[in-house]
């Protein structure tokens, strides 16, 4: 199993560039955040029925799947782990606002989509394929590189 330092070498051959790695700074939190909202406008009569704590924020799907996600970054850093479990608490609370005033999946999708445009320009200006491509693990290995490179003490 690779390290996350090791993830983070393999990611990082494919974002050199400046300007590609500031659109990713941008886009990969905001893919994330999109999936969080789209996970959150699924149906969840059954968690909320199983759980009945009455929170909507905790009882949807997002929250499910983030719990699988949060035990692939604990397997590879608890300190990630912790940094993305924040992130992760800060799209369930905004995501859950958004819901309130607009239609969540609308506005997911719409952030999905526009991200995912400016990853693929990005990875246009930079020459080179989405690591995600080789390894759909990267998927992953993104929005805990975003956090590493901009959170950073280095």
């Amino acid at each position: 199993m690779k390290t996350l330092e090791q993830w983070f070498e393999e990611y990082a051959v494919s974002h050199q560039n400046p300007k590609n790695k500031t659109i990713h700074y941008i886009c990969v939190p905001s893919i994330y955040f999109s999936i969080v909202g789209l996970l959150m406008s699924i149906p969840s009569q059954f968690i909320g029925n199983t759980l009945k704590l009455n929170t909507p924020v905790i009882e949807n799907w997002a929250t499910v799947v983030l719990l699988f996600v949060l035990i692939f970054y604990i397997r590879l850093s608890f300190t990630m782990a912790i940094k993305i479990a924040i992130f992760s608490v800060i799209c369930l609370f905004l995501n859950y606002y958004i819901g309130q005033i607009l239609p969540l999946w609308l506005f997911s999708i719409g952030v999905f989509v526009i991200a995912w445009i400016g990853q693929f320009y990005g990875h246009s200006i930079e020459g080179k394929k989405p690591s995600f491509i080789k390894d759909l693990q990267f998927l992953m290995i993104g929005p805990a590189w975003v956090v590493e490179n901009l959170f950073s003490r280095k």
